[in-house]
C-alpha cells in the first residue's frame, strides 16, 4: 500500500509540548524576541526550565529573523528549580 506518511509535528519543548510550528507561527505573529515567545507559548517553564529547548529556540529565532545566535537576549532565569521550604532561609524551626 502506497501513500504518504502521515508527518508529526517536531516537539521542541518536550515540558510544554511546543512545536515548531507553533513557534514559527508566534515569529509571523509578531513575537520576535525569546521572552515574548516564551510568555505566549510557556516554552522553558516546564520542569527541565528549558534545558534543551530555549537554546533550539534561539537557533530557530536567530535563523527566520537572520541574526546571529548571539545578538539575541537570554532569557531570565527564576531559579530555583525544586521548591524550598522556607525554613532553610529562616534558619529552622527551632527559632523563634
Amino acid at each position: 500500500m502506497e501513500g504518504k506518511l502521515k508527518k508529526h509535528p517536531t516537539i521542541i519543548c518536550r515540558c510544554e509540548d511546543v512545536t515548531i510550528e507553533d513557534i514559527e507561527k508566534a515569529i509571523k505573529e509578531g513575537c520576535t524576541d525569546i521572552e515574548s515567545i516564551k510568555r505566549l507559548l510557556r516554552i522553558g517553564m516546564g520542569p527541565c526550565q528549558g534545558r534543551t529547548c530555549i537554546p533550539l529556540l534561539i537557533r530557530i529565532l536567530s535563523r527566520k529573523l537572520g541574526k546571529k545566535t548571539d545578538e539575541l537576549k537570554i532569557p531570565t532565569i527564576r531559579p530555583p528549580i525544586i521548591p524550598l521550604k522556607a525554613e532553610l532561609f529562616t534558619g529552622g524551626e527551632n527559632e523563634a
